[in-house]
Protein backbone atom coordinates (compact mmCIF):
# COMPACT_ATOMS: atom_id res chain seq x y z
CA UNK A 1 0.00 0.00 0.00
CA UNK A 2 1.29 3.45 -0.95
CA UNK A 3 1.61 6.27 1.59
CA UNK A 4 0.79 9.91 0.94
CA UNK A 5 2.02 12.50 3.44
CA UNK A 6 0.19 15.65 4.53
CA UNK A 7 1.66 18.22 6.94
CA UNK A 8 -0.47 20.10 9.47
CA UNK A 9 1.34 23.41 9.89
CA UNK A 10 0.86 26.34 12.26
CA UNK A 11 2.06 27.76 15.57
CA UNK A 12 1.36 26.18 18.93
CA UNK A 13 -2.26 26.32 20.07
CA UNK A 14 -3.68 27.51 16.77
CA UNK A 15 -5.89 24.44 16.40
CA UNK A 16 -4.12 21.97 14.08
CA UNK A 17 -5.17 18.84 15.97
CA UNK A 18 -8.72 20.12 16.34
CA UNK A 19 -8.82 20.77 12.59
CA UNK A 20 -7.66 17.24 11.80
CA UNK A 21 -10.15 15.75 14.26
CA UNK A 22 -13.04 17.70 12.77
CA UNK A 23 -11.92 16.77 9.23
CA UNK A 24 -12.19 13.07 10.01
CA UNK A 25 -15.42 13.35 12.00
CA UNK A 26 -17.14 15.38 9.28
CA UNK A 27 -15.89 13.04 6.57
CA UNK A 28 -17.76 10.25 8.27
CA UNK A 29 -20.88 12.42 8.34
CA UNK A 30 -20.66 13.71 4.78
CA UNK A 31 -19.70 10.72 2.65
CA UNK A 32 -23.38 9.72 2.37
CA UNK A 33 -23.80 7.26 -0.45
CA UNK A 34 -20.22 7.72 -1.62
CA UNK A 35 -18.45 4.39 -1.59
CA UNK A 36 -15.42 5.64 0.37
CA UNK A 37 -14.00 4.56 3.69
CA UNK A 38 -11.39 6.38 5.79
CA UNK A 39 -10.11 4.22 8.63
CA UNK A 40 -7.69 5.47 11.31
CA UNK A 41 -5.17 3.05 12.78
CA UNK A 42 -5.58 2.10 16.45
CA UNK A 43 -3.39 4.84 17.91
CA UNK A 44 -4.85 7.54 15.67
CA UNK A 45 -8.39 6.46 16.51
CA UNK A 46 -7.67 6.80 20.24
CA UNK A 47 -6.10 10.25 19.85
CA UNK A 48 -8.94 11.48 17.65
CA UNK A 49 -11.56 10.23 20.09
CA UNK A 50 -9.90 12.10 22.94
CA UNK A 51 -9.78 15.39 21.01
CA UNK A 52 -13.32 14.92 19.68
CA UNK A 53 -14.60 14.53 23.24
CA UNK A 54 -12.88 17.80 24.16
CA UNK A 55 -14.36 19.62 21.15
CA UNK A 56 -17.84 18.42 22.00
CA UNK A 57 -17.57 19.80 25.54
CA UNK A 58 -16.63 23.34 24.44
CA UNK A 59 -20.30 24.42 24.15
CA UNK A 60 -21.00 23.13 27.68
CA UNK A 61 -19.99 26.51 29.13
CA UNK A 62 -21.59 29.69 27.84
CA UNK A 63 -18.20 31.41 27.83
CA UNK A 64 -14.77 29.88 27.27
CA UNK A 65 -11.45 31.57 27.99
CA UNK A 66 -8.84 30.47 25.52
CA UNK A 67 -9.11 27.18 23.66
CA UNK A 68 -7.93 23.66 24.30
CA UNK A 69 -4.40 22.64 25.24
CA UNK A 70 -1.84 22.65 22.46
CA UNK A 71 -0.03 19.53 21.23
CA UNK A 72 3.09 18.92 23.32
CA UNK A 73 4.79 16.48 20.95
CA UNK A 74 4.56 15.64 17.29
CA UNK A 75 1.89 13.09 16.44
CA UNK A 76 1.26 10.97 13.38
CA UNK A 77 -2.30 10.29 12.30
CA UNK A 78 -2.56 7.37 9.92
CA UNK A 79 -5.66 6.65 7.83
CA UNK A 80 -6.32 3.92 5.29
CA UNK A 81 -8.38 5.07 2.32
CA UNK A 82 -10.37 2.84 0.00
CA UNK A 83 -13.78 1.55 -0.96
CA UNK A 84 -16.14 0.43 1.78
CA UNK A 85 -15.63 -3.23 2.61
CA UNK A 86 -12.56 -3.52 0.36
CA UNK A 87 -8.85 -3.65 1.06
CA UNK A 88 -7.63 -0.03 1.23
CA UNK A 89 -5.26 1.10 -1.49
CA UNK A 90 -3.75 4.27 -0.02
CA UNK A 91 -2.49 5.39 3.38
CA UNK A 92 -2.83 9.06 4.30
CA UNK A 93 -0.17 10.08 6.81
CA UNK A 94 -0.95 13.39 8.56
CA UNK A 95 1.86 14.76 10.68
CA UNK A 96 0.85 17.21 13.41
CA UNK A 97 3.79 19.19 14.80
CA UNK A 98 3.96 21.33 17.94
CA UNK A 99 4.30 24.93 16.83
CA UNK A 100 7.46 25.23 18.95
CA UNK A 101 9.32 23.06 16.44
CA UNK A 102 9.67 26.13 14.20
CA UNK A 103 10.51 28.53 17.03
CA UNK A 104 13.97 29.94 17.69
CA UNK A 105 14.44 27.84 20.84
CA UNK A 106 13.80 24.52 19.10
CA UNK A 107 16.67 22.24 18.14
CA UNK A 108 18.06 22.02 14.64
CA UNK A 109 16.88 18.41 14.52
CA UNK A 110 13.28 19.46 15.25
CA UNK A 111 13.34 22.15 12.56
CA UNK A 112 14.81 19.76 10.01
CA UNK A 113 12.21 17.13 10.87
CA UNK A 114 9.42 19.54 9.93
CA UNK A 115 11.18 20.63 6.75
CA UNK A 116 11.75 17.05 5.60
CA UNK A 117 8.11 16.11 6.10
CA UNK A 118 6.87 19.23 4.28
CA UNK A 119 9.25 18.47 1.42
CA UNK A 120 7.81 14.94 1.13
CA UNK A 121 4.16 16.00 1.53
CA UNK A 122 1.72 16.31 -1.35
CA UNK A 123 -0.24 18.87 0.68
CA UNK A 124 0.28 21.28 3.56
CA UNK A 125 -2.64 22.53 5.65
CA UNK A 126 -1.89 25.83 7.38
CA UNK A 127 -4.23 26.31 10.33
CA UNK A 128 -4.97 29.99 11.00
CA UNK A 129 -6.19 31.45 14.28
CA UNK A 130 -8.88 33.64 12.72
CA UNK A 131 -9.57 36.06 15.61
CA UNK A 132 -5.84 36.85 15.77
CA UNK A 133 -5.93 37.57 12.04
CA UNK A 134 -9.14 39.61 12.02
CA UNK A 135 -9.46 41.49 15.31
CA UNK A 136 -7.81 44.83 16.17
CA UNK A 137 -6.67 45.22 12.53
CA UNK A 138 -4.63 42.04 12.83
CA UNK A 139 -2.68 43.36 15.81
CA UNK A 140 -2.00 39.85 17.13
CA UNK A 141 -1.61 38.04 13.80
CA UNK A 142 2.20 38.07 13.68
CA UNK A 143 2.53 37.01 17.31
CA UNK A 144 -0.04 34.21 17.15
CA UNK A 145 0.02 32.88 13.57
CA UNK A 146 3.69 33.64 12.82
CA UNK A 147 3.28 34.07 9.03
CA UNK A 148 6.92 35.14 8.57
CA UNK A 149 8.15 31.91 10.13
CA UNK A 150 5.92 29.86 7.85
CA UNK A 151 6.98 31.84 4.75
CA UNK A 152 10.65 31.22 5.58
CA UNK A 153 9.96 27.49 5.86
CA UNK A 154 8.46 27.40 2.38
CA UNK A 155 11.37 29.43 1.02
CA UNK A 156 13.74 26.71 2.17
CA UNK A 157 11.60 23.72 1.17
CA UNK A 158 9.82 24.65 -2.07
CA UNK A 159 12.87 24.76 -4.34
CA UNK A 160 13.00 22.97 -7.68
CA UNK A 161 9.75 21.12 -7.07
CA UNK A 162 9.49 17.89 -9.04
CA UNK A 163 5.71 17.61 -8.76
CA UNK A 164 2.65 19.78 -8.02
CA UNK A 165 1.72 20.53 -4.41
CA UNK A 166 -1.41 21.68 -2.61
CA UNK A 167 -1.30 24.44 0.02
CA UNK A 168 -4.47 24.82 2.10
CA UNK A 169 -5.09 27.94 4.19
CA UNK A 170 -7.60 26.80 6.79
CA UNK A 171 -8.96 29.56 9.04
CA UNK A 172 -10.32 27.98 12.24
CA UNK A 173 -12.37 29.51 15.08
CA UNK A 174 -13.88 31.51 12.22
CA UNK A 175 -17.61 31.24 13.04
CA UNK A 176 -17.98 34.99 13.70
CA UNK A 177 -16.55 35.93 10.30
CA UNK A 178 -18.83 33.83 8.08
CA UNK A 179 -22.13 35.56 8.82
CA UNK A 180 -22.75 36.98 5.34
CA UNK A 181 -21.19 37.54 1.93
CA UNK A 182 -19.42 40.74 2.99
CA UNK A 183 -17.76 39.23 6.08
CA UNK A 184 -16.78 36.10 4.13
CA UNK A 185 -15.10 38.20 1.42
CA UNK A 186 -13.27 40.17 4.11
CA UNK A 187 -11.93 36.94 5.62
CA UNK A 188 -10.41 35.91 2.27
CA UNK A 189 -8.95 39.40 1.83
CA UNK A 190 -7.35 39.31 5.26
CA UNK A 191 -5.86 35.85 4.63
CA UNK A 192 -4.26 37.21 1.46
CA UNK A 193 -2.96 40.29 3.28
CA UNK A 194 -1.79 38.41 6.36
CA UNK A 195 0.15 35.85 4.33
CA UNK A 196 1.23 38.20 1.52
CA UNK A 197 4.89 37.20 1.63
CA UNK A 198 4.16 33.48 1.38
CA UNK A 199 1.60 34.02 -1.39
CA UNK A 200 4.08 36.18 -3.30
CA UNK A 201 6.57 33.29 -3.13
CA UNK A 202 4.00 30.75 -4.30
CA UNK A 203 3.05 33.04 -7.23
CA UNK A 204 6.66 33.29 -8.38
CA UNK A 205 7.57 32.17 -11.88
CA UNK A 206 9.09 28.88 -10.74
CA UNK A 207 6.19 27.89 -8.46
CA UNK A 208 3.04 29.33 -10.04
CA UNK A 209 2.51 26.34 -12.33
CA UNK A 210 3.31 23.81 -9.59
CA UNK A 211 1.45 24.97 -6.49
CA UNK A 212 -2.31 25.00 -5.87
CA UNK A 213 -3.41 27.48 -3.20
CA UNK A 214 -6.87 27.42 -1.65
CA UNK A 215 -8.70 28.99 1.30
CA UNK A 216 -11.11 26.70 3.15
CA UNK A 217 -12.46 28.03 6.46
CA UNK A 218 -13.42 25.34 8.97
CA UNK A 219 -15.87 25.79 11.84
CA UNK A 220 -14.49 23.08 14.12
CA UNK A 221 -17.26 23.56 16.69
CA UNK A 222 -19.82 25.65 14.81
CA UNK A 223 -21.63 27.10 17.82
CA UNK A 224 -18.81 28.84 19.70
CA UNK A 225 -17.90 32.32 18.39
CA UNK A 226 -15.23 34.86 19.25
CA UNK A 227 -16.37 37.40 21.84
CA UNK A 228 -13.50 39.60 23.03
CA UNK A 229 -9.81 39.79 23.94
CA UNK A 230 -8.37 40.12 27.43
CA UNK A 231 -4.70 40.98 27.95
CA UNK A 232 -2.79 38.92 30.51
CA UNK A 233 0.92 39.62 31.00
CA UNK A 234 1.04 41.44 27.65
CA UNK A 235 -0.40 38.43 25.86
CA UNK A 236 -3.89 38.12 24.35
CA UNK A 237 -6.46 35.75 25.81
CA UNK A 238 -9.23 35.12 23.30
CA UNK A 239 -12.67 34.72 24.84
CA UNK A 240 -15.38 32.69 23.07
CA UNK A 241 -19.10 32.31 23.79
CA UNK A 242 -21.90 30.02 22.71
CA UNK A 243 -24.30 31.25 20.05
CA UNK A 244 -27.18 30.37 22.39
CA UNK A 245 -27.68 28.73 25.78
CA UNK A 246 -28.84 25.45 24.21
CA UNK A 247 -26.26 25.38 21.39
CA UNK A 248 -24.60 22.01 20.79
CA UNK A 249 -21.47 20.88 18.97
CA UNK A 250 -22.21 21.44 15.26
CA UNK A 251 -19.07 21.69 13.06
CA UNK A 252 -19.35 23.07 9.55
CA UNK A 253 -17.24 22.44 6.42
CA UNK A 254 -14.61 20.47 8.31
CA UNK A 255 -14.37 17.93 5.50
CA UNK A 256 -13.60 20.56 2.85
CA UNK A 257 -9.77 20.29 3.12
CA UNK A 258 -10.06 16.53 2.59
CA UNK A 259 -12.39 17.02 -0.39
CA UNK A 260 -9.81 19.33 -1.97
CA UNK A 261 -6.97 16.93 -1.21
CA UNK A 262 -8.74 14.03 -2.95
CA UNK A 263 -9.75 16.29 -5.85
CA UNK A 264 -6.10 17.26 -6.26
CA UNK A 265 -4.94 13.62 -6.16
CA UNK A 266 -7.57 12.62 -8.72
CA UNK A 267 -6.39 15.40 -11.04
CA UNK A 268 -2.78 14.22 -10.69
CA UNK A 269 -3.91 10.74 -11.66
CA UNK A 270 -5.83 12.02 -14.68
CA UNK A 271 -2.93 14.17 -15.83
CA UNK A 272 -0.41 11.31 -15.64
CA UNK A 273 2.52 13.66 -16.29
CA UNK A 274 5.20 15.28 -14.18
CA UNK A 275 4.29 13.48 -10.96
CA UNK A 276 7.84 13.39 -9.62
CA UNK A 277 7.98 11.82 -6.16
CA UNK A 278 4.27 10.94 -6.37
CA UNK A 279 4.57 8.63 -9.36
CA UNK A 280 2.49 5.95 -7.65
CA UNK A 281 -0.61 8.16 -8.02
CA UNK A 282 -0.57 7.29 -11.70
CA UNK A 283 -1.63 3.74 -10.88
CA UNK A 284 -3.42 4.24 -7.57
CA UNK A 285 -6.84 4.97 -9.07
CA UNK A 286 -6.22 3.36 -12.43
CA UNK A 287 -6.44 -0.09 -10.89
CA UNK A 288 -9.92 0.50 -9.45
CA UNK A 289 -12.50 2.41 -11.47
CA UNK A 290 -15.06 2.07 -8.65
CA UNK A 291 -12.67 3.84 -6.29
CA UNK A 292 -12.04 6.52 -8.89
CA UNK A 293 -15.77 7.13 -9.23
CA UNK A 294 -16.15 7.34 -5.44
CA UNK A 295 -13.32 9.87 -5.13
CA UNK A 296 -14.76 11.93 -7.99
CA UNK A 297 -18.18 12.00 -6.35
CA UNK A 298 -16.76 13.09 -3.00
CA UNK A 299 -14.47 15.69 -4.60
CA UNK A 300 -17.39 17.32 -6.41
CA UNK A 301 -18.53 18.65 -3.02
CA UNK A 302 -15.67 21.20 -2.88
CA UNK A 303 -16.98 24.69 -2.15
CA UNK A 304 -15.61 27.66 -4.10
CA UNK A 305 -17.85 30.60 -3.17
CA UNK A 306 -18.02 32.98 -0.21
CA UNK A 307 -14.94 32.48 1.96
CA UNK A 308 -13.93 29.38 -0.03
CA UNK A 309 -11.51 30.41 -2.76
CA UNK A 310 -8.98 28.97 -5.17
CA UNK A 311 -6.19 31.56 -5.23
CA UNK A 312 -4.08 29.80 -7.87
CA UNK A 313 -3.71 26.48 -9.67
CA UNK A 314 -7.31 25.89 -10.72
CA UNK A 315 -6.05 23.67 -13.56
CA UNK A 316 -4.81 21.15 -10.97
CA UNK A 317 -8.34 20.83 -9.60
CA UNK A 318 -10.25 20.31 -12.86
CA UNK A 319 -11.61 16.76 -12.88
CA UNK A 320 -14.33 17.08 -15.52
Amino acid sequence: MQELKVTMLGPSGVGKTSLLTAMYEQFERSIGQTNLQLTPDLESAALLQERLAELKTLPDSFETKGWMQSTEDHKSFIFDLGRKGAIPSLTLHFQDYPGEYLAAKSSREEKERVETFVRESAAVAIAIDTPALMEKNGQWHDAVNKPQQIANLFQRVYRELESPRLVIFAPVRCEKYLQDEKSSAELVRQVQAGYARLLDLLRSESLLSKVVVIVTPVQTVGTVVFSRIEILEDKPLFIFRKTSHDAQYNPQDSEQPLRYLLRFLLRLHLDRRNLGVFNFIRDWLGLDNHLKDAVREFAKGCKNTGAFAVLQGQNWLNIG
